[in-house]
């Protein structure tokens, strides 16, 4: 297989001209390792003639869709549709919102977001890779009429996130993750320390009583925020990802603010191998299992 490497939306629009080679893409990735039956395990099939590349079992005859179990699974609008909103969420530096989704490709409002939230599932961290260098920890909120406002506000209204951003050996951004959190007590902050920080990582917060626990496992370094001046790199992620769901998003919901920050996650973490993004991203939509519209829907 050939695999799609750039950001050129003309190339990639070349590339993935019909539906037809949307599907044979999505074959040559899914069954990349060998086939292999998902009702009876055969490992012996045949590639039947109907545009899709659909495999028929050679013990049972069961025949799968490259997209079948996965989140591409029943895609009504065409698959090539489904390709470019994937490219465009990952090769642009600032994605879409559904309305604008839903104009550009002649889909619903309705059917824009829900496929949009099937990316952006596909986008959370695998939590495989811990940081074990340096990081910065921060919280901050965000929504109502203070959007940009540093600080533990305790209104009910405004989302309540933490934020960790590894640093490279000379200061840079390599790394950034963000974990919805329910208010600012010790508890909820080591969930984000649990899924993305190591033990041996040298990590710097602010003076918030609320770290004080996790001294005891973390090697922690305390200091005075100091209104930003300190941990400048932290502050700016912040300002940027307020910026960036202020200026794309007319209203986050609480229940899927965390989709939203792990794709802007997505895109910062991998923005040195951004020519294979789209692949990288293809290939998670066709690892994580279907979900339907009703499941997303619920609000957590």
């Amino acid at each position: 297989m050939i695999q799609f490497e750039g950001e050129n939306i003309l190339e990639f629009t070349d590339k993935f001209n019909t539906d037809k080679i949307c599907y044979e893409y999505l074959s040559e990735i899914k069954w990349s390792e060998g086939f292999k039956c998902s009702k009876c395990g055969g490992l012996k099939s045949s590639v039947r003639n109907n545009g899709k590349f659909s495999r028929e079992c050679h013990s049972c005859h069961h025949v799968e869709s490259p997209t079948a179990g996965t989140l591409y699974h029943k895609v009504k609008f065409g698959l090539r549709k489904a390709f470019m909103i994937t490219f465009e969420m990952s090769a642009t530096t600032k994605s879409l919102s559904a309305s604008q989704v839903a104009k550009r490709y002649s889909i619903t409002r309705k059917t824009a977001w829900f496929f949009m939230h099937k990316v952006r599932i596909a986008m959370k961290s695998s939590e495989s890779m811990p940081i074990e260098t340096k990081v910065q920890v921060d919280e901050f909120v965000y929504g109502g009429k203070e959007n940009l406002k540093q600080g533990r506000s305790r209104d009910v209204k405004k989302k309540k996130v933490v934020a960790a951003v590894e640093l490279t050996d000379d200061g840079k951004v390599k790394r950034v993750y963000f974990d919805k959190i329910e208010d600012f007590s010790s508890k909820s902050l080591e969930n984000i320390f649990e899924k993305h920080i190591s033990t041996e990582a040298t990590v710097y917060t602010d003076k918030w009583s609320g770290y004080n626990p996790l001294k005891l496992t973390y090697n922690i370094n305390a200091e005075l925020s100091d209104n930003g001046s300190s941990m400048k790199q932290i502050h700016i992620i912040i300002h940027q990802v307020k910026s960036w769901l202020r200026s794309v998003f007319s209203w986050v919901h609480k229940g899927h603010i965390q989709k939203y920050l792990d794709e802007f996650s997505f895109r910062i973490n991998r923005s040195i191998y951004k020519s294979s993004i789209f692949h990288k991203l293809t290939e998670r939509m066709l690892s994580s299992q279907k979900i339907d519209f009703q499941t997303i829907k619920v609000r957590s």
